[in-house]
């Protein structure tokens, strides 16, 4: 069986906004079965805003069960993503997802992994999935050296893993809080 390989997620708080995006590539093996997937969701009122990676099915169960912890703590981004993480690593049928999720609101970004890990980079940008890293990079060097928009880097950063990665394709989705 051919491993689907899919999507690169990136977010940022820079200058006060926050924003995320994806692009929309799926591919199966060696070859791109879908140009426009959307791998990101606004959450609890439109305040957090959450991008997935991995089989889309765990993806799709673990936004629920984040989505399920905002509501059962308020809309608290950080107590929401932390307990989602004690489930994933406690529970067996949890455990077992293969999928990441990077979170976003005004105050905080999360990394939230395969293996129930939480993670809270310090320079508030998260990247996931195949091309995470290229537009990681991307993404610290334009925060660094230029006057872009949460939204512009989000933008340009995801183009450039496009360019680089062969699991990103160039159909970007840009999401913004208001």
């Amino acid at each position: 069986m051919e491993k689907i390989r899919s999507t690169t997620i990136l977010g940022i708080i820079h200058n006060g906004k926050a924003a995320i995006g994806g692009d929309g590539q799926v591919t199966l093996g060696n070859t791109v079965v879908k140009h426009n997937s959307m791998k990101i969701r606004k959450l609890y009122k439109g305040k957090v805003m959450c991008g997935f990676a991995g089989s889309a099915a765990d993806a799709f169960t673990l936004l629920g069960r984040f989505e399920e912890k905002l509501e059962e703590f308020r809309g608290n981004v950080e107590r929401a993503a932390v307990e989602l993480a004690k489930d994933w690593r406690t529970d067996k049928y949890l455990r077992k997802l293969e999928a990441m999720l990077a979170i976003v609101s005004n105050e905080n970004t999360f990394i939230v992994s395969g293996t129930g890990d939480i993670i809270e980079p310090e320079d508030n940008i998260v990247a996931i999935g195949s091309g995470g890293m290229y537009a990681l990079a991307a993404a610290k060097m334009l925060k660094k050296h230029s006057n872009l928009s949460a939204e512009q880097i989000v933008q340009e950063a995801l183009e450039t893993a496009g360019d680089i990665c062969i699991y990103t394709n160039k159909n970007i989705k840009v999401e913004v809080l208001d």
